[in-house]
């Protein structure tokens, strides 16, 4: 709110998303994943609410909401999804004991783990409606869970 309160007060309403074509807009999505390292391409759900919303240049953050879970971007082709899924068996191996799943005996010590070292978001710029993302390069949701799950997805672009 900082920077908020430093523009000029005629350009700000307060409890607007709108400034002098700046906009804020959020959305959701909502996936199915098979949770054990399932890698879901959500690349085209993203655009698809850049387009609706309208908005020609800017930023769009997508969040990915539970501890299990994370976002990147990846070439998304099978040889590089087995690949990433064994790193994350070499970085956390699902088969060993945990201090979480002493404690709440869930067995997915390994999941919150993995889905730290990536996060839980990502932001992409986008110009003429689009985003600037490479040409083999699309966004993914990795959902570690021991279990299928549903996910929400949070989409806020920013932009005008």
């Amino acid at each position: 709110m900082d920077i908020i309160q430093n523009w000029p007060s005629e350009r700000w309403r307060e409890g607007s998303t709108h400034m002098s074509g700046f906009r804020v807009v959020t959305r959701s999505i909502r996936i199915q994943t098979q949770g054990d390292g399932d890698v879901v391409d959500v690349t085209r759900p993203v655009q698809e609410r850049i387009g609706e919303v309208g908005l020609k240049r800017g930023t769009v953050t997508v969040f990915v909401q539970g501890s299990t879970a994370a976002l990147t971007t990846v070439e998304y082709e099978p040889g590089l999804i087995s690949d990433l899924r064994g790193l994350f068996e070499r970085i956390a191996p699902s088969n060993i004991p945990y201090q979480h799943d002493q404690r709440w005996h869930d067995g997915n010590g390994h999941s919150h783990l993995r889905a730290s070292l990536l996060g839980p978001s990502l932001t992409i710029p986008f110009a003429e409606g689009f985003m600037t993302l490479g040409t083999w390069q699309q966004i993914v949701v990795l959902d570690f869970d021991n279990r299928p799950r549903y996910r929400e997805l949070v989409v806020q672009m920013m932009g005008e």
